[in-house]
């Protein structure tokens, strides 16, 4: 009877959750199209900064956290003008005078940095001083970040958006099919000795040559080919700004090119025993794929232990199986 109360709970909890999140994404969703509306930049786009952003501030502690949905993070000094003696000004032409960005955009006569409309408005207002244009809009983003990869990240998020037309894009799959022969434990930071001393930064799940291998994840290819220590390889970026690296493959999906979306459960590859050596080499180590998952937070792109993630994703797809 407790046993079973506890299960009805959790349950509830997680529809409860469920039911959140689909609530945000329907008020997010509400804001960028209203400002779409206003200024005649797409939504995806608003929605690709705005999910780059938060990623970046969940992960990192020198920026303050969001007050309301939007999380574009406007530095004060750009908000309000670099010259600005007050960094928290809202009226919108002292900002002017002193070059800032922030505008008003619910009307209120004030440019709140804190507030999502204006948050968002103000960066979609940004954006529209190079124009509308997929080529501008990366001048823009260029110019308001200063960094290649993020720019290259948030134009992999707008292919996302724009080619499924919603936000809720969070579903995950286990890499080889349950129904395959694999094994994997724990051997993330495991030394490794090939190619000079390091840690080994994913984890192995061992399975026969040729057992096909799955997109855990709705992503954008960023990379694949040949890498020296990975051999054949395949890299995807997903919505949080998380890097998926498969290795070792024995070959490549057709088809399948830098780029292109992939979603969870779709087979970008196979098990193979690839790497070590110059293009081509095999057989040096039993068949295995060697998944790691990597993390940009604005600045830099570190490893980090992707096994829970493989075991979760392993118990939802059991669990959705046993549905069938």
């Amino acid at each position: 009877m407790i046993f079973s109360l506890i299960l009805n709970t959790a349950a509830q909890d997680t529809f409860g959750a469920e039911l959140d999140k689909n609530e945000e994404y329907q008020q997010r969703m509400s804001l960028y199209k209203k400002v779409e509306t206003v200024t005649n930049i797409p939504w995806y786009v608003l929605a690709a900064v705005d999910q780059y952003e938060r990623n970046v501030r969940h992960s990192r502690k020198d920026i303050p956290k969001a007050d309301g949905l939007i999380e574009i993070y406007v530095k004060p000094e750009v908000w309000a003008g670099p010259l600005n003696p007050n960094l928290n000004d809202n009226n919108p032409l002292s900002i002017g005078l002193f070059g800032g960005i922030g505008v008003d955009g619910n009307g209120d006569g004030l440019a709140n940095q804190k507030d999502d409309e204006d948050i968002l408005f103000t960066f979609a207002n940004y954006l529209m001083s190079y124009g509308a244009d997929v080529d501008n809009i990366k001048i823009g983003l260029w110019d308001f970040y200063q960094r290649d990869k993020t720019v290259g990240i948030i134009m992999g998020h707008m292919k996302l958006y724009k080619n499924y037309d919603r936000l809720n894009l969070d579903d995950h799959a286990f890499p080889v099919p349950l129904r395959s022969n694999f094994s994997y434990k724990n051997t993330w930071g495991d030394a490794r000795g090939w190619g000079g001393r390091r840690i080994h930064e994913g984890t192995d799940i061992f399975a026969s040559y040729g057992v096909p291998v799955r997109s855990t994840c709705y992503g954008v290819i960023e990379m694949k080919g040949w890498n020296r220590f990975g051999g054949w390889r395949v890299g995807i970026r997903d919505l949080d700004n998380m890097y998926h690296y498969f290795a070792h493959l024995n070959g490549f999906a057709d088809g399948l090119q830098a780029g292109q979306i992939v979603e969870p459960g779709q087979i970008i590859g196979s098990v193979g025993s690839s790497g070590y050596g110059p293009p081509g080499t095999a057989g040096k180590f039993p068949p295995h794929l060697h998944y790691g998952l990597y993390k940009d937070n604005g600045r830099t792109e570190w490893s980090f232990d992707s096994y829970p993630h493989l075991k979760s994703w392993e118990r939802a797809d059991r669990q959705k199986n046993r549905k069938k």
